[in-house]
């Protein structure tokens, strides 16, 4: 897995700081993304354990709120392969820190749909908030909270996931 970007101390991307991980590859194309580079599996640099290693010190800091992974497309099938572990070496170093993700997958895609594998049950339970849903132009509004346009939905995925009912986040 490649990653494009590494951002240490984010607050548009999640509640509070957080470090976000901009992971390379989408096959999504959304008309207008912020982040086209991204679209790549090619684009910018390898994923290391020395990188994980960079982004765990990062989030031990106590102003830190979490991680947060956005891309690209982190729950394409080749990039949870390469998320998997990360996440769980996260979750044990730093098990306080939430772990919020942005794909465009829709939670049902990722549940039974062509973005589910093996371990996808498995991520998306190590995840607390999923911003789920493409972005689309057309319902593009600068006023909501963490998403980009009106169709995407914010998910407490830990209550999601016991109830087995979609429970969203309102921020409005």
């Amino acid at each position: 897995m490649n990653y494009a970007t590494i951002k240490k101390y984010d607050i548009a991307n999640g509640l509070g700081v957080r470090v976000s991980l901009f992971v390379s590859g989408c096959t999504h194309h959304c008309k207008n993304c912020f982040n086209a580079v991204a679209w790549d599996f090619n684009y910018g640099n390898v994923f290391t354990k020395e990188v994980e290693d960079e982004i765990i010190a990062a989030l031990k800091q106590p102003m830190i709120s979490g991680l947060t992974l956005l891309g690209g497309e982190p729950m394409e099938p080749e990039n949870q392969r390469g998320l998997f572990s990360f996440l769980k070496r996260v979750k044990s170093s730093v098990p306080e820190k939430t772990i919020w993700c942005y794909s465009g997958y829709v939670f049902e895609e990722l549940l039974n749909g062509k973005a589910h594998i093996d371990i996808t049950n498995e991520i998306l339970e190590m995840i607390d908030v999923l911003v789920d849903g493409k972005f689309v132009e057309e319902l593009k509004d600068i006023t909501l909270k963490f998403r980009g346009s009106s169709n995407q939905r914010v998910i407490d995925l830990k209550t999601t996931l016991a109830t087995k009912q979609i429970s969203l986040i309102n921020f409005e």
